[in-house]
């Protein structure tokens, strides 16, 4: 985190614009989830904030958070909270002025963050349905069907995709050998100012781009090649063609100003970023397809309203072709 140039400066900047926003000491700052290093807590401490609660669950990075915290000379005015957010009730039934959340996932819903807001928003915030009491505002999952060249170069009897049991191949977003193949459609969206409810069903279709296919041959040629693949360039055609599954990833809107895209907005292009981008494997083999072709999807995400709940994402699609 500390050291993240992709999304730590960013966070920062929307921390301090908050703070600007009132007088100097004055607002108090829910840090959730502050992890070991204490850092959102003390870029508020360093910029004005009269008073910040730090809260982490786990009780290892919560002393690795004090001794920071001490060690830097904020100990006055940061006090950190071991526990999950949902058991805690800040010292003297204070509420916070604005809450800083990192606390999201590849699928930004994934670690827990509509939970932990949902209960946030009704007991530790002053003006919890203002945009500007959270830092992120709003966090969004993207789609885009993809081609995988891995899944085509390691086929069925040899290697058995299935035994990945419903989990995701999780990608570095640089990383080519996983290439889109539409436009990426937004299908979750959660305002933690109206936070609205867990369980999201969404129907929309894709088509397949014929000019990212031919895009997509060329890169998945130049990754075999660097891989000594036989027959790169057969294979790099049949690659492109298919269909592995529906890649998911992160966008996350801090305030009016800046946001944070972990692949390129809005095309989905590679770029550096913390988050992965998530592919769950969704045949045996890939699946043939064209430009032109239509891939009909449901997103049938169930997001859990209790912190100690997993959420549960399922994602089915047909290819029908033209």
């Amino acid at each position: 985190m500390v050291n993240d140039p992709s999304r730590t400066p960013l966070f920062e900047k929307a921390i301090i614009n908050r703070l600007k926003s009132a007088e100097p000491d004055s607002q108090v700052v829910l840090d959730l989830g502050t992890g070991p290093f204490a850092f959102f807590a003390i870029t508020a401490a360093k910029n004005g904030a009269a008073k910040v609660y730090a809260i982490e669950a786990s009780k290892e990075a919560a002393a690795l958070a004090r001794e920071t915290v001490k060690k830097l000379g904020f100990d006055d005015k940061i006090t950190i909270l071991e526990g999950f957010s949902s058991d805690i009730t800040l010292p003297g039934g204070e509420k916070a002025d604005f809450a800083v959340a990192e606390i999201v996932g590849s699928v930004a819903s994934e670690e827990g963050a509509y939970a932990t807001i949902l209960d946030a928003h009704k007991r530790l915030l002053k003006n919890p349905s203002d945009p500007m009491s959270w830092i992120p505002s709003r966090i969004q999952t993207y789609a885009a069907p993809a081609s995988y060249s891995l899944h085509n170069l390691f086929l069925p009897p040899a290697f058995d995709w299935t035994k990945l049991n419903g989990e995701p191949v999780r990608f570095n977003c640089r990383d080519e050998g996983l290439q889109l193949l539409s436009d990426p459609i937004l299908v979750e969206d959660i305002s933690f100012a109206d936070i609205g409810k867990g369980v999201q069903k969404k129907r929309t279709s894709f088509t397949v781009d014929g000019r990212r296919v031919e895009d997509n041959i060329k890169k998945f040629n130049e990754e075999y090649k660097r891989g000594r693949v036989a027959d790169a360039d057969t294979l790099a055609i049949t690659a492109a063609n298919s269909v592995s599954g529906i890649a998911l990833w992160p966008r996350l809107l801090l305030d009016d100003s800046v946001e944070v895209n972990s692949r390129h907005y809005p095309d989905g292009g590679h770029q550096r970023s913390h988050w992965q981008t998530v592919l769950p494997i969704m045949s045996t083999e890939p699946v043939a397809v064209k430009g032109g072709d239509q891939i009909n999807v449901i997103f049938d995400f169930d997001v859990s309203s209790l912190v100690t709940k997993p959420s549960s994402y399922k994602i089915s699609a047909d290819v029908v072709s033209v």
